[in-house]
């Protein structure tokens, strides 16, 4: 398939999903950079931002199916893999798929369950694949978990540990909209808008499987230059040596800000990456890899705040 044509059915999902969800196009993007990256995505916003109703409306405009699963503290790992079951009419034992079997999974409030579930996901999330009764069984392509978080309420949670956090391509922020965007949600729910079908509120497939592995391909021929693949090590390597970081981004972080940085480039309609490709994935790539001191939080340091003091501070390639 033609790039160019790829680039701009992906281009138009973000006008076709806002015609459920208003004011998010930051967020859709990101989702678009995590499909032509395989990478995963997770989402910070306290509820009621439209974050399932986000996941719901890409799915529709993608023509893919997605999975939405409630994480508790009571849910068990084979409630997400799947199981092996018993058949009475067969009398035979046979597998039973879990919603892990999808192309886009929404774990909703991941950090509620339990760390031994949590666990379940991350051989799903690496290696596209789930093991149960020691056979493994491949997930469909393309398939990409969409996690979300409370900020707010963290009575009976469980953070998600560092190795966990490493496998997320972006973190996403979903903060509360704006007047005249909220004023715009309220309007088309006194028009009738149902959250619920997105049929009736005109969201159709205007992209697909195929416009995805046209870009994936697309993006891997996107030049990356020796300055820019410096200045994003760097960007990493100021991170691990300020003095209110416990953690700093690793080099995985670093590959994820360059893959990002790379989509970013080609949706933007150019082969090449540029300085300016990094800084703007700088944050979405790298705040959830960085780990501060309990003083420095106290203190009232964010991850945010240190990234900012870092592009304003580590030299840019000209």
């Amino acid at each position: 398939m033609d790039p160019t044509a790829a680039r701009q059915a992906l281009i138009a999902l973000r006008a076709e999903v806002g015609k459920a969800v208003v004011g998010n196009d930051a967020a859709v993007t990101g989702l678009i950079l995590a499909l032509l990256c395989r990478g995963h995505v997770l989402i910070e916003g306290v509820p009621g931002v439209a974050k399932t109703l986000l996941v719901r409306a890409l799915a529709t405009a993608l023509d893919l199916r997605t999975t939405r699963v409630q994480f508790t503290p009571d849910l068990m790992p084979g409630d997400v893999t799947g199981s092996i079951v018993y058949d009475p009419g067969a009398a035979e034992f046979s597998f039973r798929e879990g919603p892990v079997f999808t192309n886009l999974l929404l774990a909703d409030e991941i950090n509620r369950t339990p760390p031994k579930t949590q666990s379940a996901l991350l051989e799903a999330m690496e290696e596209r694949q789930v093991t149960v009764d020691g056979t493994g069984r491949r997930l469909p392509d393309p398939f990409i978990v969409i996690a979300t978080q409370n900020p707010v309420e963290y009575e009976g949670t469980y953070p998600l540990p560092e190795a966990q956090l490493d496998r997320f391509l972006l973190k996403l922020t979903m903060p509360a909209p704006s007047r005249d965007d909220e004023i715009g949600i309220l309007r088309r729910h006194a028009e009738g808008f149902d959250p619920r079908d997105l049929g009736a509120a005109g969201v159709r497939p205007v992209a697909g499987v195929e416009q995805l592995a046209a870009g994936r391909a697309a993006v891997a021929a996107v030049a990356v230059g020796p300055e820019v693949i410096g200045y994003a090590v760097d960007l990493c390597r100021a991170t691990r040596g300020a003095p209110s970081v416990r953690l700093g981004v690793s080099p995985r972080g670093a590959t994820a800000l360059l893959g990002a940085a790379r989509a970013w480039a080609w949706l933007s309609g150019r082969a090449y990456v540029t300085p300016d490709d990094v800084k703007a994935l700088a944050r979405p790539a790298l705040r959830h890899r960085i780990e501060l001191r309990p003083e420095a939080e106290l203190e009232g340091a964010t991850t945010d705040g240190l990234l900012e003091r870092v592009l304003a501070t580590v030299p840019v390639p000209r």
